[in-house]
């Protein structure tokens, strides 16, 4: 069985929902670069064994992720899974984990990459929103894309009301994509791209707001 480990930072809503969603896998450990994450709370109320690396504590980025990856070495996992870990990593440390770290982010990338995607989305319009699941590399949220949940922005929305639903999309998508990774049936190929070994794809239109 494939064994992963979770990076959090905060709450831990998604991070919740892996460890919720019985995957063919085990969950080896969650990591946090805060001492104070709620995450880590729920991780132990699973029987999750769980660690801080204080990224305080570390003079700079190079430093601290080499202490972060010799944490997480010492699990031994197959993956390692981003799950609202407010750090940006250096170089060194994705090419170690290359084709093995995933990330959520709260926006149809490429599209609002970084923070503020919600309030960015707002500001600029759009009808459609959504989240993404993809490999992580150096260029910051341009990794290649594994899965991505479409949502409407609606008339009245705000950023709390367009957050939630995105939320709610993001804890159905990254658990599908894990699950896919534990069971091998994806990977990262050669050329940069992600790689479906055994799924068919459908297509269908997706029109925001509805046409009549």
């Amino acid at each position: 069985m494939k064994k992963i480990v979770i990076l959090i930072s905060g709450r831990g809503s998604n991070m919740q929902a892996l460890l919720e969603a019985k995957l063919p896998c085990r969950v080896a450990a969650v990591i946090s670069n805060r001492a104070d994450a709620e995450g880590l709370n729920i991780a132990k109320a699973h029987g999750i064994p769980t660690a801080v690396v204080e990224h305080r504590d570390y003079p700079d980025r190079d430093s601290f992720d080499a202490a972060l990856a010799k944490k997480i070495n010492a699990f031994h996992p197959d993956f390692v899974l981003l799950a609202g870990f407010m750090r940006i990593l250096t170089p060194n440390f994705v090419a170690h984990y290359h084709g093995r770290l995933l990330n959520i982010h709260p926006s149809l990338l490429p599209a609002y990459s970084g923070t503020n995607t919600h309030a960015r989305a707002l500001y600029d319009g759009v009808k459609i929103h959504g989240c993404t699941v993809h490999f992580v590399t150096p260029d910051l949220d341009h990794g290649p894309i594994i899965i991505q949940a479409a949502v409407p922005v609606i008339r009245d929305d705000t950023e709390q009301t367009l957050a939630a639903r995105v939320l709610h999309e993001e804890h159905r998508i990254y658990p599908q994509a894990v699950r896919w990774l534990c069971q091998e049936q994806i990977k990262l190929g050669e050329q940069g791209k992600v790689v479906f070994r055994y799924r068919k794809q459908t297509g269908y239109t997706l029109v925001s707001p509805g046409v009549e």
